[in-house]
């Protein structure tokens, strides 16, 4: 049988452990001195009891009688012999057979045996041990300041949860959030410090989404009138050049587009099974070579379906065959699909840094990837997958797989 584990990772669960050992603390004190404070009583009692029986045997060595005034004074009564006590004088004597004297409590009452040479008494002391009322207000007191303070902190780090909810929806893409505060403590200050921080954040975003688009409007104005330009050429390789090149330009376009929207977490993704040959196809169409075959070596071991955007996937495959064309010094990189997983691989010297290095948006390193594994890598965690890389053989290999459920 498996117990559960005590969570203490959260701040709610460390002051509840707190005030329970307070609570459980509080309640061991109490319970020692309200028996200590019993036992007096009752000590007191007997002390009591014993100067009674003391009196009540040289009244009777002087006047031959017992003094049972003094007794109603004393709360105490003698009982008698009569068919209703029976019973309990039994009971009583009984149990302290040949004693001269014996204090004995049934059913909550205590009862006092007198066995001497002179008298035999069972008195019913009425008298009960006192109750600590004192004891139990400040118990009460304590318990319910302890309770208060729980409550009242409690309440005052309520506003972390709030906080925490924010900003997973802030680090989702959510830029229309405020957090802002009226109170003076510090979760305040954290919050209106968080609450500044994404109006200018938001405003930055905004600022530059309008300068993107403000530039890719104005682009496509000259990429329009080129096309006009172009059709009234004469010469139909020229002619085929410039559709390309503007076409190529209007790709890249849309492209921008697509990164803007992906970085500033405003997109979302179609997700659909492709068979990866299919995806890296696309991409090649979209690399526009003049000669694919040229340039790329594409080996399909094992073929497999991938759960992915195709429009995303192909974008980030083609930036990533790309930078192989690019950056080896034979303008040639080699495709593989094997055990679930896509290779894309160049001869060239090994990256000089860790890979998570050239994750980082305009990262500065000399024949760096520039803004490209950015943009793959946010394409790649969008749809669930990893990027991993390995240098082998005089070769740079880029391995894609998709993730697994339990990761």
């Amino acid at each position: 049988m498996k117990f559960p584990r005590l969570r203490l990772d959260s701040l709610k669960s460390k002051i509840r452990l707190i005030f329970s050992i307070a609570l459980i603390l509080l309640f061991l004190l109490f319970a020692a001195l309200l028996q200590r404070s019993l036992n007096r009583s009752i000590q007191d009692l007997e002390l009591q009891e014993r100067a009674n029986i003391h009196y009540l045997y040289l009244y009777y060595l002087k006047y031959g009688r017992i003094d049972t005034a003094y007794l109603a004074s004393q709360n105490i009564k003698v009982l008698s012999a009569g068919d209703k006590n029976v019973k309990l004088l039994r009971l009583i004597e009984s149990k302290n057979k040949n004693k001269k004297f014996a204090v004995v409590n049934v059913r909550l009452h205590r009862y006092i045996l007198i066995n001497n040479d002179r008298f035999k008494l069972v008195l019913e002391n009425l008298n009960r041990p006192r109750f600590p009322l004192e004891l139990f207000i400040a118990f009460a007191g304590a318990f319910a300041l302890l309770i208060l303070l729980y409550l009242w902190i409690i309440r005052s780090i309520q506003p972390l949860s709030e906080l925490k909810e924010k900003i997973l929806r802030f680090s989702e893409g959510d830029l229309n959030i405020h957090c802002r505060m009226q109170s003076r403590d510090e979760i305040a200050e954290v919050a209106n410090a968080f609450d500044k921080a994404v109006a200018t954040i938001r405003d930055l975003l905004r600022s530059r989404q309008l300068l993107l688009r403000a530039i890719m409007h104005e682009l496509k104005t000259p990429i329009a009138k080129g096309r006009l330009l172009a059709e009234m050429l004469k010469d139909p390789v020229k002619k085929r050049r410039f559709h390309a090149i503007f076409q190529r330009l209007n790709l890249l376009i849309d492209e921008f587009a697509k990164v803007e929207r992906i970085t500033s977490k405003n997109f979302e993704a179609d997700i659909r099974e492709y068979k990866a040959s299919d995806l890296l196809e696309g991409s090649i169409d979209l690399l526009m070579l003049d000669d694919p075959q040229k340039h790329l070596h594409l080996v399909v071991r094992e073929d497999f379906t991938l759960r992915a955007d195709y429009e995303l996937m192909t974008l980030a495959l083609k930036n990533l065959i790309d930078n192989a064309i690019k950056y080896s010094p034979d303008r040639r990189a080699d495709l593989l699909i094997h055990r679930r997983s896509i290779v894309i691989g160049n001869e060239g010297k090994k990256l000089p840094h860790p890979i998570e290095h050239y994750f980082a948006p305009f990262h500065s390193s000399q024949g760096g990837l520039g803004l490209g594994l950015y943009i793959v890598k946010s394409i790649l965690d969008m749809q669930k997958m990893k990027l991993e890389y390995r240098y082998e053989n005089g070769r740079n290999l880029f391995v894609i797989t998709q993730k697994e459920e339990r990761e």
